[in-house]
């Protein structure tokens, strides 16, 4: 059963742990490893519903933390307020540890405020549409689907993607690693977004005085 927060709502649940969590967790892992590796972004900071392992070097220099019952464990404890300099963090990955429904914008605003400038963030969440649903039902989790959590998105700072990526299985018990355009009937998918970069302000124009009694050309 999933611990509750004061406010009643679900905190951390065991099914990401359970054999069909695990199955979903190990797809989006060797997806994300890939592109780390592929294109090494240090530092990176990737936070988790369920303990993993560290990648290792093929990826770059970076931080796994995951939940618990007290908030984040991992290479450092701590609650919400992530012990990090802002604007020092390449990649952010959020892995299924932000509810839906409007919660947690407390953590999306965490995430925007340690990425640099241009960095990227994944944001991974359940899909309601797939039939995978039923594997999580009564588990305490929910689902929404992409247009509210770009909203959320913006919101924070940031700038998503058009286009959400499926992963996943969709009904059976197996791995799957590839992402797809749309989220389609796969368990969960994959939003990205960047951090926007500041327009310049622009300085004001110099307005020149004429001389009294001269006409302007």
């Amino acid at each position: 059963m999933p611990s509750t927060s004061l406010n009643g709502q679900p905190r951390v649940t065991t099914w990401f742990a359970s054999p069909a969590g695990r199955i979903l967790l190990d797809g989006e892992d060797a997806m994300l490893e890939r592109s780390l590796a592929e294109r090494p972004s240090p530092p990176w900071l990737w936070l988790a519903p369920a303990p993993r392992r560290d990648p290792g070097d093929a990826c770059g220099r970076g931080m796994c933390l995951w939940r618990d019952r007290q908030g984040w464990a991992g290479a450092v404890r701590c609650g919400t307020a992530l012990p990090l300099p802002s604007a020092t963090m390449r990649v952010v990955i959020l892995q299924h540890v932000v509810r839906a429904g409007g919660e947690d914008d407390d953590l999306l605003e965490e995430a925007a405020r340690v990425l640099e400038p241009g960095g990227r963030l994944w944001l991974f969440t359940l899909n309601p549409l797939s039939p995978y649903r039923w594997r999580w039902r009564g588990q305490g989790l929910r689902a929404a689907e992409p247009l509210g959590w770009r909203r959320r998105l913006r919101r924070a700072g940031l700038e998503p993607e058009p286009v959400s990526q499926g992963i996943g299985p969709q009904w059976k018990l197996e791995t799957s690693d590839v992402l797809q355009s749309g989220p389609g009937l796969r368990a969960a998918y994959a939003l990205r977004a960047e951090k926007r970069v500041a327009a310049l302000t622009p300085l004001p124009s110099a307005r020149l005085a004429l001389p009294r009694g001269l006409p302007a050309a």
